[in-house]
């Protein structure tokens, strides 16, 4: 009977093991495709060490030899081969060794190694995630137990290898592959509770561990404190190999952030050499490229791979990173970047016709000197979107170039849009009147230029505008830029130095010596002005403000205040610069600063006796020396001309010299005995209609002051001045309502005459005056 029964047991084991080989096939095929590999793959480690402690630990091994090198075993206490210890990053001397010495594991024989770590490896968590047919999890187990035990070899079934049988313990994994490891770590102190004897695998100890890390480097990172990231980091090495890509992207991130770069490239370097997946890799360039220099980026670079059509693995981003590196040129022109990129670039501005990288193009021309690269490609940028940017790389590339007339007409309409848009345009401005021979400007050109000067108060402009002056022969004009420059920054010399030699050829000798004692030893060159031929300024170029900022209001601070009339004047003779004939006669001095007068200007003289052109050039030297009423004679005498241009010139002068007369009737018929270019009528209209408001306020026709106004307001905005004038014209006819209307929208400016007005047609509302 017991042999029976032997022989039926027997026959049952036969019969499971032939039915267990031939599902075993399938069982493995299952496997095959779970690892998605036919054999176990070496995977490349990112590093072998011990712990360290300290922000500036360095796992990244540039020497580091074959994937698979069997570590050297050290205590916790000693830094890994080939990295510094903390103590080394920070240049401060080692730590005293420990009185006991390190232990130093005994190597076993490399098969009985082998043998014992292959049987010690704990396989319960690739068991569990190949059961439940999580392929990504049994992957990344695997690429850790590889870097945790160099000589492993992955099961080629792990279905094969026995399950789990603790019910309890499978719970635990099926709580860590869902994230919750505080429900774990619950579980298990439960579990020792109920069970004192009972202990979690090594292998689940040591991966929650892990998770616990990453969790507290992912939250460190997250809010951005660095060092915290780093020291997780040094903790736990197993965190850094390529089924961690998005840790070392922190912890590169947190190198970079702490003024690391060499070691943030050092973490992407890794990325590169090791890890194999596409979308990774191509991520970890567009990472690095936002946080490293040119030079290191094409280390990385380097690292890039053929693809099997043909193309380059980072052709996706190419224009993204010819972008970064061109603005990377732009903002250091020592730098020069590969011509690929910028040949990229270009075809790329050609192709697609975006204005920001005709700008980047232009912007690096222009560092790299290349100012016909640089005015193509803003040029190009305005062309398909005017903006304040381009322009402003246009007319600093064509004050380069030597045509500032252009660049101040381009700057114009953006000399308010930024502080450094206003200070190109005042560049401009200021290269535009520097140019010699002097060229003679429209009137509305010199008068935006004088506004936005006065405006600006920058003194190169104001001392510009005082030697364009003398170029025309109206030193008059001259003294008030100079004295206005010097109103700005008292300690301008040159300024000073323009300011006396013209008192000098106006023969004001009290006003050269008052200069002159007021600069004894701080200026040769004022001092000793007896040896210098006022006549002829000096070199005057304009160098490009520092940092595109002309004005520097810094130089401002504690001049003294210049009254409103004061900054309006080289405005109003503004006007006088661009009428005067090219053919005016200058007045010449003597050397050694006596006058010799002209024939034209400083005797006395019938100008009828006079040619025409004779009499028109002695016009405008007479209003240069604000002698109107012997101007208009002069004009007068000019309209007999033959010459179109000479009696327009004659009847504008004329009109002109009424107007300071305040004659703004005569004004009005000087106006059109020669016919004018539409600016110089629209110039002569607005001010005759200014005057004929101001005049009938003052005699106290109220209605026509305010038709007049009405009238000049149909030609061109309101200015200030004339809004306070309309305010009280209302004000003197009890229209309160409206005075009030219109003091309040020119105090809005910050006026101080409109201020003072507003109070006194509230107060004049309040307690209006009988009758």
């Amino acid at each position: 009977m017991r042999r029976s029964f032997v022989v039926l047991s027997t026959t049952i084991i036969m019969m499971v093991s032939l039915v267990a080989l031939k599902d075993r096939a399938v069982i493995s095929e299952r496997a095959s495709n779970l690892l998605g590999v036919d054999a176990p793959k070496e995977i490349p480690q990112l590093m072998r060490m011990g712990r360290i402690s300290g922000p500036d630990f360095h796992p990244f091994d540039r020497q580091a030899s074959a994937p698979q090198q069997q570590p050297l075993l050290l205590s916790d206490a000693t830094a890994p081969v080939g990295t510094a210890s903390a103590a080394e990053v920070a240049d401060e001397p080692p730590a005293k060794p420990s009185a006991e010495p390190a232990v130093v594991a005994q190597a076993a024989p490399p098969q009985q190694a082998a043998s014992s770590q292959q049987s010690s490896v704990d396989e319960s968590a690739l068991r569990y995630f190949a059961s439940r047919g999580d392929k990504a999890r049994l992957q990344v187990e695997i690429s850790r137990l590889r870097a945790l035990y160099p000589t492993w070899t992955p099961p080629g079934d792990p279905l094969a290898v026995p399950q789990n049988q603790d019910k309890q313990l499978e719970s635990m994994w099926q709580l860590y592959s869902e994230a919750r490891y505080a429900e774990v770590r619950k579980a298990i102190t439960a579990r020792q509770a109920a069970e004192p004897g009972w202990q979690p695998p090594a292998d689940l100890n040591d991966r929650l561990a892990v998770a616990e890390a990453r969790t507290r480097l992912i939250n460190a990172s997250d809010l951005k404190q660095y060092e915290t990231v780093v020291n997780v980091a040094a903790e736990t090495p197993s965190l850094l190999t390529c089924s961690e890509v998005d840790v070392l992207w922190r912890v590169a991130d947190a190198f970079g952030n702490t003024g690391r770069l060499q070691r943030a490239g050092d973490a992407y370097m890794y990325v590169m050499k090791n890890c194999d997946n596409p979308a990774e890799r191509l991520a970890t360039i567009q990472k690095a490229s936002a946080l490293l220099p040119y030079g290191v980026m094409q280390d990385l670079l380097s690292q890039e791979k053929p693809m099997p059509d043909g193309t380059r693995e980072f052709e996706s981003i190419r224009d993204e990173l010819s972008r970064r590196f061109v603005a990377e040129a732009n903002a250091d022109p020592k730098l020069a970047i590969a011509p690929d990129y910028l040949a990229h670039l270009e075809r790329l501005t050609e192709t697609k016709g975006l204005a920001s990288d005709a700008l980047l193009l232009g912007w690096y021309n222009y560092g790299h000197k290349d100012l016909a690269a640089a005015e193509k490609w803003f040029a190009a940028a305005r062309t398909k979107e005017d903006s304040a940017f381009a322009s402003q790389g246009l007319a600093l590339t064509l004050i380069a170039r030597q045509a500032p007339q252009q660049a101040e007409d381009i700057m114009f309409k953006w000399r308010d849009a930024s502080k450094e848009a206003g200070a190109t345009y005042l560049a401009a401005a200021a290269n535009l009147l520097a140019i010699e021979p002097p060229v003679i400007l429209q009137v509305d050109v010199l008068q935006r230029i004088a506004a936005a000067v006065v405006k600006a108060r920058d003194v190169p402009s104001a001392q510009q505008f005082g030697w364009y002056a003398r170029g025309l022969h109206q030193p008059q004009t001259a003294v008030q830029w100079f004295e206005t420059a010097l109103a700005w920054k008292a300690d301008d010399e040159p300024s000073a130095y323009g300011l006396a030699i013209t008192r000098a050829q106006l023969n004001d000798r009290p006003g050269v010596a008052a200069i002159q004692h007021q600069w004894a030893g701080r200026s040769t060159r004022i001092a000793d002005l007896r040896d210098t031929d006022p006549t002829q300024p000096p070199s005057r170029a304009v160098p490009m403000p520092s940092g595109l900022d002309a004005n520097d209001t810094s130089a401002t601070n504690g001049a003294p205040e210049v009254a409103r009339r004061d900054l309006q004047e080289p405005v109003r003779d503004a006007r006088y610069l661009a009428a005067a004939p090219r053919e005016a006669t200058p007045i010449t001095r003597v050397r050694g600063a006596r006058a010799n007068a002209s024939i034209g200007c400083t005797s006395t003289i019938d100008p009828a006796m006079l040619s025409p052109s004779a009499a028109l050039s002695r016009g405008w030297c007479l209003m240069g020396l604000k002698r109107p009423a012997e101007a208009a004679a002069a004009f007068e005498a000019a309209l007999v001309s033959s010459a179109p241009r000479d009696r327009q010139d004659a009847a504008y002068g004329q009109s002109l010299a009424y107007l300071q007369l305040n004659l703004a009737g005569n004004a009005a018929v000087a106006a059109i005995k020669a016919p004018q270019s539409r600016e110089r009528a629209l110039s002569l209209q607005t001010a005759i209609l200014a005057k004929r408001a101001n005049a009938a306020f003052d005699e106290k026709r109220y209605r026509e002051t305010i038709l007049y106004l009405d009238q000049l307001k149909q030609i061109q905005p309101e200015q200030i001045g004339l809004m306070v004038l309309r305010g009280y014209a209302y004000l003197n006819l009890k229209r309160y309502s409206d005075s009030i209307r219109i003091f309040e929208a020119a105090a809005s400016t910050g006026d101080r005459d409109a201020l003072n007005a507003l109070a006194n047609a509230r107060d004049a509302m309040a307690h209006p005056s009988p009758g």
